[in-house]
């Protein structure tokens, strides 16, 4: 039987000694941190309260994007370096970034020349590093690249490009990335409380979810990384500490290929909410999405409003043919914002995207804000004040040219395409010819690669972040279960109760996220 590789992390985590930097949060912030400052050779540790990209990390739109309708606010800086870190991210990881053409369809005489113009704009800010140049499509030109495009009324389009990915892969090619430099990351370990001496944040008290222990460890640098819960962080130094976020919720549903042949996505360029409407054809299904419901509290595993599934249902209704109903939705998701209060009360959707790094009277350097495609100036920003606050050696950033775990440009189908350079090892591995479900892509082998290699500690971990089973088809995830455990159980030499419970607490999990 493998050993179970946590005790060495573990291990490592709480050995003797003081941490140039630690960073608490294991999403796109957090890990995107965390890899900026290993690289530039600090000693890192990152500690991850459940599982890495277990949030908001995992429950994106899909895209590495420069943000069109951030350009429709006139925020240009936010999309001229969205755009810039969309080229990095392709060219530092091919095998999990792809291109991806857009039809914008246009209904009225007006919308062509009106959307065409901003996305011409669209491509001058990307220079370099764009990744295709927009154009008009004629009718025949839209559906040909569309065909499930609504044709009753269609002029034609606009043909533009972004990037498309797989953001709980991103997150675990990130932690990896962070191993491969030396750095060290622990899952399933909240920090319960700060240590303090003479006012400043010197360390932090965790607990080992596994075991129960607590343990307390030091650095010079503290990182606040935690998404949509930054401010509990902030009150363990200061209890009477403003809320920073205005959180916000984005709920997707996901679709059978047949509602998006093609091998374009589709963009609705202004919803009865002003916002964009995505659908994304991801993984051989199609993601259809989002929303933007401003929320009061934050929860782990958030969950989609009637309200919000019937707003997608009807805005693709409209453009979509034949149109998605309830019964076609094969999993449902949703995910929170870490949208940063604004000076007045603005509305959710109006509210910046830009990340926002804020030091406290302590030295607890918090970042929040942002989003994926950001991630990696995201870090390099906040490595570049903890330097500062703490003293630390300033070094320049390495990142922008960084090749991440498993670069290749080799084409690979999916699913082992993400994986990239890894795919062949996890090909030698056991039940790489055995399907876990018929209506799902993954293999045995891969499950056992997720607990040798990549952290994988739970079901879950498995079904809904290093397989994306879960958003794929819940139905068919939850009916794999029992046999997931089973593997998961016997890598880590746990029992069948064991692997029972683990089962059966996951199928109650997948519940939730079918209609």
């Amino acid at each position: 039987m493998p050993q179970d590789p946590r005790s060495a992390i573990l291990a490592a985590a709480t050995a003797p000694g003081i941490w140039d930097v630690l960073v608490i949060g294991g999403g796109a912030s957090g890990l995107g941190t965390a890899v900026e400052a290993a690289t530039r050779g600090h000693r890192t540790l990152l500690l991850e309260a459940q599982d890495y990209a277990k949030g908001t990390s995992s429950r994106s739109t899909k895209l590495v994007h420069g943000g069109v309708r951030y350009l429709a606010q006139g925020n240009v800086g936010l999309v001229r370096e969205a755009l810039h870190e969309r080229g990095l991210l392709r060219k530092n990881a091919p095998h999990l970034v792809r291109d991806l053409g857009f039809v914008v369809p246009a209904y009225n005489w007006w919308a062509g020349p009106f959307y065409g113009i901003g996305l011409k704009l669209y491509d001058i800010l990307a220079g370099k590093l764009n990744l295709g140049s927009s154009k008009y499509l004629g009718k025949e030109a839209a559906l040909e690249r569309a065909p499930t495009l609504q044709p009753e009324g269609l002029m034609g389009g606009i043909l533009y490009y972004d990037g498309q990915f797989d953001d709980a892969r991103l997150a675990v090619t990130l932690l990896r990335t962070l191993e491969d430099h030396g750095g060290v990351a622990l899952n399933y370990a909240p920090v319960t409380g700060l240590l303090k001496e003479d006012g400043k944040v010197v360390g932090v008290r965790f607990r080992d979810l596994e075991t129960g222990r607590e343990y307390e460890v030091r650095a010079r640098a503290i990182v606040n990384a935690t998404g949509v819960w930054v401010d509990d962080i902030r009150r363990m130094e200061n209890a009477d500490a403003k809320p920073m976020l205005s959180p916000s919720q984005g709920t997707h549903i996901v679709v059978d290929r047949r509602f998006l042949p093609g091998d374009s996505a589709i963009m609705i360029p202004r919803t009865d909410d002003g916002r964009v409407l995505f659908a994304v054809p991801w993984h051989d299904h199609v993601v259809i999405g989002t929303t933007d419901t401003p929320v009061s509290g934050t929860s782990f595993e958030p969950r989609p409003l009637e309200e919000e599934i019937d707003f997608i249902l009807n805005t693709a209704g409209r453009y979509m043919n034949p149109a998605p109903t309830r019964a076609d939705v094969l999993s449902t998701y949703a995910g929170l914002r870490p949208l940063v209060k604004p000076a007045d009360n603005a509305d959710t959707k109006e509210i910046s995207r830009d990340h926002v790094i804020r030091v406290s009277e302590g030295g607890l350097i918090t970042l929040t804000g942002g989003k994926w495609t950001t991630y990696r100036r995201m870090g390099e920003d906040t490595v570049n004040r903890a330097e500062r606050v703490a003293g630390l050696p300033e070094r320049l950033t390495v990142t922008p040219g960084l090749h991440l775990h498993g670069w290749s440009e080799e084409p690979r189908p999916d699913p082992l395409r993400v994986y990239g350079s890894d795919a062949e090892r996890v090909e030698a591995l056991p039940g790489a010819d055995r399907q876990l479900h018929p209506e799902l892509p993954y293999t045995e082998a891969e499950l056992r690669w997720g607990v040798r290699h990549e952290s994988a500690r739970t079901v879950e971990d498995l079904l809904a972040r290093r397989t994306r089973a879960l958003l794929l088809n819940a139905r068919a995830s939850s009916e794999a279960a029992p046999r997931a455990a089973a593997i998961l159980a016997e890598e880590l030499g746990q029992d069948a109760a064991w692997a029972e419970a683990q089962a059966q607490a996951y199928q109650n999990l997948a519940q939730g996220y079918q209609l």
